[in-house]
């Protein structure tokens, strides 16, 4: 079998036979004429739902450990937790993460919302 093999911008034509090749002959292949590059129109930024540290946070103030997305909000606004109670459910790199109560205390304020994507380190809500 022959088979033409490009490395480098050099074709390379190679005959191979039972696990044995061998080299027939090199040629410097045809390099592709170059493609105007239209500059690329710059992302719209995308704000994301919870600012890294709003200025009217009470309280103390549970962050986002990773980036991810707000699957569910187990509390509300009023709510009672103990520390290790389950207080939002984060979807990162295909994985359900449960962002815990740090300790006991009463949530003041919610500042994310369902479907939120965050960032490592934004505030999500704050107990007092």
């Amino acid at each position: 079998m022959k088979y033409m093999v490009t490395i480098n911008d050099k074709n390379y034509e190679v005959e191979v036979e039972r696990g044995q090749a061998t080299l027939l002959s090199t040629t410097q292949a045809a390099a592709p004429a170059p493609q105007p590059v239209a500059p690329a129109a710059p992302a719209p930024a995308q704000p994301t739902q919870a600012a890294a540290a709003p200025a009217n946070v009470s309280g103390e103030a549970v962050k986002a450990p990773m980036p991810g997305t707000i699957l569910d909000i187990r509390v509300s606004p009023g709510s009672s937790v103990k520390a290790g109670d389950i207080l939002i459910i984060l979807e990162a790199m295909k994985m359900e993460n449960e962002i815990m109560a740090p300790r006991d205390g009463v949530v003041s304020q919610i500042i994310t919302s369902k479907g939120a994507s965050v960032a490592t380190g934004d505030v999500l809500l704050s107990l007092n």
